[in-house]
């Protein structure tokens, strides 16, 4: 018995597209959380954050391209 890792990417990507909202929103408040408690990495911390959506949307299947 072997693991299908198409069907298991496939899943996953159905969700993220499902729920990209949800996890942006996420990323948001993390990303809002890190800046109050690391307020001196306040632009490492937005890079990842725009790093983190593009992430999601590129593998949602919508990229939105290079900014």
């Amino acid at each position: 018995m072997g693991i299908n890792f198409d069907e298991m990417k496939k899943k996953a990507q159905d969700a993220l597209g499902q729920n990209a909202e949800k996890i942006e929103q996420g990323i948001d408040k993390a990303s809002g959380f890190a800046k109050s408690k690391f307020g001196q990495h306040s632009e490492k911390i937005d890079n990842m954050s725009t790093k983190a959506k593009d992430f999601l949307h590129k593998n949602q299947g919508d990229d939105p391209g290079p900014k």
